[in-house]
């Protein structure tokens, strides 16, 4: 292993790490030396993928989380207390889009939903972490390519995604001085279950695949090797940057 990805030593806290682009993230930092803790809504789901990784060499911890939730947050961030966790890597990944349409028949509810998971959750998870992150660290924000082209049918949730761009930027330059990076990485579209709307309905994905040069959707797989370059010493001068990670889509 390149001393330049080596992870070992560090502990690595990632929502939304029970499936998809959160899993692969969580299999990729453990399988280079992190120590994983891996936190979602549900505890079964979290608990499957840590025990996946332990059984292959790797050290994971299973924690449950709603993000959209403070006292869930501060639940979290005090159970890593008692057991003298304190992070050195976050991974904000875990998001919420629960309606899909146009904005002008979008409920309150719907869109506090949105906002509180992929605004206050993110910030608040930050706030938190980085307090904890004595010797510095590093934060990546999963986005979206949302943040730089609104979708159809998923305004608000555009309307997040960039909202964590910029958010990315503010806490890069407060944080620099404490010797913690924060970066953003924003998949295009990718075979999740969050996405699954899209990829699973043949009209929709036929619409969006001609406007992706490699023609194709990503896998999860594809998505975290970006987070793991962040994380990691190779990106040691790399604060409040993007990376996309979209097949070509913005190009």
């Amino acid at each position: 292993m390149s001393a330049l990805f080596d992870l070992t030593g560090k502990t690595a806290l990632i929502t939304g790490a029970s499936r998809g682009i959160g899993e692969a993230i969580a299999r990729l930092l453990a399988a280079h030396g992190a120590h994983v803790i891996v936190t979602s809504r549900k505890i079964d789901g979290c608990e499957t993928v840590a025990a996946e990784i332990r059984a292959e060499g790797g050290k994971a911890l299973a924690l449950a989380a709603h993000i959209g939730e403070p006292s869930a947050i501060d639940a979290l961030f005090a159970t890593l207390d008692e057991r003298g966790i304190a992070a050195d890597i976050l991974v904000n990944n875990a998001a919420a889009n629960p309606y899909f349409g146009p904005m002008l028949d979008m409920g309150l509810d719907a869109y506090a939903k949105t906002a509180d998971v992929n605004i206050r959750g993110y910030w608040y998870t930050t706030q938190q972490a980085a307090r904890r992150m004595a010797s510095g660290g590093s934060i990546v924000n999963i986005a979206s390519i949302n943040a730089k082209r609104p979708a159809f049918g998923q305004g608000v949730y555009s309307v997040t995604k960039a909202a964590i761009v910029s958010m990315t930027a503010a806490w890069a330059k407060e944080l620099a001085s404490k010797s913690i990076r924060v970066n953003a990485v924003l998949p295009g579209l990718t075979d999740t279950k969050f996405a699954s709307a899209i990829t699973q309905t043949p009209q929709m994905l036929n619409m969006i695949l001609p406007l992706i040069p490699q023609r194709r959707v990503a896998l999860p797989n594809e998505i975290a090797p970006a987070v793991l370059y962040l994380v990691s010493p190779a990106s040691s001068y790399v604060t409040g940057t993007d990376i996309i990670v979209d097949g070509g889509f913005l190009a």
